[in-house]
C-alpha cells in the first residue's frame, strides 16, 4: 500500500505541479479577468455531469464488484463491466448532446453574474468542453479494471497527459483567445483519459469488451452508484459553488478563487488523494474478508499518516501564501494586486486542508464496507446547508466570503463523516489521533515562528527582483520550518515521524541518528 501511495504521490504531486504550469499560462495571458472567468466557468456544468454520473467514484463504485466477479468466473467478470460500460457510454452521450443544444440556457446557470455577451462566448465554451466528458467516465471504467490489477502506472499518467494537452492547445492556439485551452481540454480528455486506460487495460492482461445491455450484476452497481448520482457531495460541489458564487462577487473573482483553490488542493492531492487511491483496494480486500480489525488498523494509520502530513504543510503554506502567488502566478496580466486577493483566499481554504485530508481517507473506509448511501446522505444535507452560508458569506465579503464558506462546509461534512462512523463502527479506526492532532499542531505552530520571521524579513535592494526574494523567502522559511519540525517531532513524536524519515534513506536515518 506504500509503494501505492509513494506511486499515486508522485503522479498528483507532477499533475498539480503541471496544473499550476497551466494556470501559470492563463495568468500570464489573461491575468484575473472576465476571459479567464469564462474559462474557469466553463467547467460549472460539464463537471457537474460528471458528478451527477458519479463519474469521479466510478472506480470506487466497480472495484468490489469487478473483484467479486473476476474471482469466480472471468468471463462473467467481463461480461458484468461490458454492461456497466455500454450503459456508461450511451447515458453519458446522450445528457452531452442535450447540454451541447442547451448550453445557451445553461450559461446562466453556470455563472448568473457575468454580462449578457459573456454568457454568450461562455455557451460557446461549454459546447467545446461537454464532450470530454465521455472520455472521462469512460476512461474511469478502464481505470477501475487497472486498479483492480495493482497496476497503478498508467491511471497515474493520465492526468499529466490532461494537463500537457491543456498547455499546449493554449499555447499553440494562442491567436484563438482563451478558446485554445478549451480545445486541449477535450484533447487531454481524449488522449490521457479514455485512449491510454484502454490500450493499458488490453495490452496489461487483455480486455474483453462487447456490447452488452443487460447483466444480473447490473442492479448491484446501480444499487452502488446511485446514491453517489443523486446525492451530491459537498466536496464534489464545491469547486461548482465557488465559482458560481464567486461570479457574483466581481470581475476576477473566479479567477482568485480558481488559482488559490489550486494551490490548496496540492497537498490534498499528494498526500490525502493518494493515500485514499492507494489504500481503498486494500481495505476492500480487508471487508470482503472480514479481517475487521485489520481494517480499523489499516484505516486508522492512513488517517495517521494523512494527518501528521497534511497539519504542518498546510500551516506552513499559510505562511509563504503571498511569495507562492507572487512566484507561481504575478507576471503578465496578473498584477500585484491580484496577488494580494489571492494569498488572502489561499490563506483561508488552507485553514481547512486538514479537513479536505481526513474525509477523503474516512470516505474511502465507507466506500470499502460497500456504504456509498452514508456519504451521499451526509454529503448532500451538508450540501444543501451549505447555499445559505455560501449566499449570506458572498453578499457580505464578496470573494473572501466564498472561501470562508468553502472551507466551513468542508469542515461540517468532514465532522459529520466522523460522528457517523463513531456511531456505526465505534472508535477502533481513530484510536490515538486526537492526541496525534493535537501534539502534531502544536509542533507545527512552534515551527511557524522562526519560519514567519524568515518569510516577513525584507532584504535591502530586492524590491527591484520580486521572483527571486518570492523564491528565497519560500526557501529559507520552508528549511527552518523543515529542521524545526523535525527536529521536535523526533523528540516528541518519534513513532510518527520516523517511519516517514527511513524512506527519505540515508539522510533520514542519520537525521534519526
Amino acid at each position: 500500500m506504500g509503494w501505492a501511495a509513494f506511486i499515486m504521490g508522485a503522479s498528483i504531486l507532477v499533475s498539480r505541479f503541471m496544473g499550476l504550469i497551466r494556470d501559470k499560462t492563463i495568468s500570464y495571458f489573461f491575468g484575473a479577468s472576465n476571459q479567464s472567468d469564462l474559462y474557469f466557468a466553463a467547467f460549472v456544468i460539464p463537471d457537474f455531469i460528471n458528478y451527477l454520473l458519479a463519474g469521479a467514484y466510478f472506480s470506487i463504485t466497480l472495484i468490489p464488484l469487478l473483484a467479486d466477479y473476476f474471482d469466480h468466473n472471468e468471463q462473467d467478470g467481463w461480461h458484468f463491466f461490458s454492461t456497466v460500460f455500454t450503459w456508461i457510454g450511451l447515458i453519458i452521450s446522450v445528457l452531452t448532446g442535450v447540454a451541447m443544444i442547451l448550453a445557451p440556457q445553461l450559461a446562466h446557470i453556470a455563472a448568473p453574474g457575468l454580462q449578457e455577451e459573456d454568457l454568450t462566448r461562455l455557451a460557446w465554451f461549454l459546447r467545446i468542453i461537454l464532450p470530454a466528458q465521455i472520455c472521462f467516465l469512460l476512461g474511469s471504467c478502464l481505470s477501475a479494471v487497472l486498479y483492480l490489477r495493482k497496476q497503478f502506472t498508467v491511471p497515474a499518467l493520465t492526468p499529466l497527459i490532461y494537463n500537457l494537452s491543456i498547455i499546449a492547445g493554449g499555447v499553440l492556439l494562442h491567436g484563438w483567445g482563451i478558446v485554445g485551452f478549451c480545445w486541449g481540454v477535450l484533447a487531454g480528455a481524449l488522449l490521457g483519459n479514455l485512449l491510454l486506460p484502454y490500450l493499458a487495460v488490453r495490452w496489461g492482461g487483455g480486455l474483453r469488451l462487447r456490447f452488452s445491455l443487460y447483466h444480473p450484476g447490473l442492479k448491484r452497481f446501480i444499487v452502488l452508484a446511485l446514491p453517489l448520482m443523486l446525492g451530491q457531495s459537498i466536496v464534489v460541489l464545491d469547486e461548482q459553488l465557488v465559482r458560481v458564487f464567486g461570479s457574483l462577487a466581481g470581475v476576477g473573482a473566479i479567477s482568485w478563487l480558481s488559482y488559490a483553490r489550486r494551490i490548496m488542493l496540492v497537498p490534498v492531492g499528494v498526500v490525502a488523494q493518494a493515500a485514499g487511491v492507494a489504500s481503498f483496494p486494500f481495505l476492500a480486500d480487508l471487508f470482503s474478508k472480514k479481517n475487521f480489525t485489520q481494517f480499523h488498523k489499516t484505516l486508522n494509520e492512513a488517517l495517521k499518516s494523512v494527518l501528521t502530513l497534511l497539519i504542518p504543510v498546510s500551516l506552513w503554506m499559510m505562511v509563504v501564501a503571498r511569495p507562492t502567488i507572487t512566484l507561481i502566478f504575478q507576471q503578465g496580466h496578473f498584477g500585484w494586486q491580484d496577488t494580494e486577493q489571492t494569498a488572502l483566499l489561499l490563506q483561508i481554504l488552507l485553514a481547512a486542508v486538514f479537513c479536505w485530508g481526513f474525509q477523503q481517507v474516512l470516505g474511502r473506509g465507507f466506500y470499502a464496507c460497500q456504504d456509498t448511501l452514508t456519504p451521499a446522505i451526509l454529503g448532500t444535507i451538508v450540501m444543501l446547508i451549505s447555499l445559505p452560508v455560501y449566499y449570506v458569506l458572498t453578499q457580505h465579503y464578496q470573494a473572501v466570503g466564498v472561501a470562508l464558506a468553502s472551507a466551513i462546509s468542508v469542515a461540517l461534512y468532514t465532522a459529520a463523516l466522523f460522528l457517523w462512523w463513531l456511531y456505526r463502527f465505534g472508535g477502533e479506526s481513530f484510536a490515538g489521533l486526537g492526541e496525534i492532532v493535537v501534539k502534531v499542531a502544536i509542533v507545527s505552530v512552534v515551527a511557524c515562528g522562526p519560519a514567519t520571521f524568515l518569510a516577513t524579513l525584507r532584504i535591502p535592494h530586492w524590491h527591484n527582483h520580486p521572483y527571486l526574494e518570492a523564491l528565497y523567502t519560500i526557501a529559507a522559511s520552508g528549511l527552518m520550518f523543515s529542521i524545526i519540525f523535525l527536529a521536535l517531532a523526533g523528540y516528541f513524536l518519534p513513532a510518527l515521524i520516523r517511519p516517514f524519515l527511513r524512506k527519505l534513506g540515508p539522510l533520514g536515518t542519520r537525521f534519526i541518528r
